[in-house]
């Protein structure tokens, strides 16, 4: 992978799928970079319904899914007059530049994919076509609005790596410059890794059977206290310096999940609290995120009960969204001798 600080930023993008409460680990991990990029460079935010089209969710479940996502981004600080925030589905493009790079794809290519292994399992001739060419329409997703920068985790490399092939391999076969060749955004600040309040060698998921072990963006205030003080620790008291928590997992998570929440250093927060147990940590652990968290759940329960502005924002981003992407969409038709 090249490195990105050597190309400017012009614009960046990254998506989402709407399914599902958010939690702490999808706000700490990914939604407020996202709400610090929408002030260092040009940003479009997509819910990725159409990649959710790889495992059946009743029609009903899935709009209100969409509403429920877009209103959880925008409580949290994306603003839909400095970020293009949309629904995928509302831009054909996606789906029709997906089919498109499918003639140049590779099924060697694909059936490589960590995703498509870990989730097809030993079950691959019932798994579902958009779970094996879902990293084709990611690859549309990202290619469509010619993005210099894409913001990813680990388990994102391997996607941008596969978009940048097939942008590459489509130049060469067409001889055209259509693709920008995308690169990783490191803009936004640090992502927080946050893990399972139950397990500490765990990330936080909302797939985790305990409502114990993960923090909703909806949960009340009184929620939020009582999993706080319900969360796994260990009998040691804290130490004045991070490096020993190094093998103590679980004070290493709730440590991090304060610095991250606060905006202080872990230095910080272990030099307050160190030869403290955690009885004098976790109240104000869960009191840094009532702080945090309540004018977020207060923001997003007045727009949830607002479809018809939901709807209208979404609709803004769609329609600029679909003026972006046309040129690129028209350029791909071209090079392939698709049109008139």
């Amino acid at each position: 992978m090249p490195d990105a600080t050597a190309t400017p930023v012009t614009r960046v993008l990254s998506g989402i799928q709407p399914t599902g409460n958010l939690h702490l680990g999808n706000l700490l991990g990914a939604i407020l970079r996202w709400v610090r990029m929408q002030d260092e460079a040009p940003c479009l935010f997509f819910l990725a319904d159409l990649h959710s089209l790889s495992d059946h969710t009743p029609a009903d479940i899935r709009r209100a899914q969409v509403r429920s996502m877009a209103a959880a981004l925008i409580a949290s600080g994306i603003d839909p007059d400095k970020a293009v925030l949309f629904a995928q589905s509302d831009v054909s493009a996606h789906a029709e530049l997906c089919w498109m790079l499918n003639g140049t794809a590779r099924m060697g290519w694909l059936s490589r994919m960590t995703q498509w292994k870990d989730k097809s399992g030993k079950n691959k001739e019932g798994a579902s076509v958009a779970l094996f060419d879902y990293p084709v329409l990611q690859a549309a997703d990202i290619l469509l609005y010619r993005p210099s920068h894409v913001p990813v985790g680990e388990d994102q490399k391997q996607h941008i790596e596969l978009t940048r092939d097939i942008a590459t391999k489509f130049n060469l076969d067409t001889g055209t410059d259509t693709f920008v060749l995308p690169e990783p955004f490191i803009g936004g600040g640090v992502a927080a890794r946050v893990m399972s309040l139950r397990d500490g060698s765990a990330k936080m998921s909302k797939s985790d059977p305990s409502d114990m072990s993960r923090i909703n963006l909806i949960d009340s205030d009184e929620e939020i206290a009582a999993k706080i003080r319900k969360a796994r620790t260990d009998p040691e008291p804290l130490p004045g310096d991070p490096d020993l928590l190094k093998e103590r997992p679980e004070a290493r998570n709730l440590v991090g999940i304060m610095a991250a929440v606060t905006g202080e250093s872990e230095t910080a927060i272990l030099a307050r609290f160190e030869g403290q147990g955690f009885g004098a940590f976790k109240p104000a652990l869960a009191d840094a995120l009532v702080a945090a968290l309540s004018p977020i759940r207060t923001r997003y329960e007045a727009l949830q009960g607002d479809h018809a502005e939901l709807d209208r924002l979404l609709d803004k981003g769609a329609e600029k969204a679909t003026e972006l992407a046309a040129p690129t969409l028209l350029a791909a038709k071209r090079a392939l001798g698709l049109g008139r």
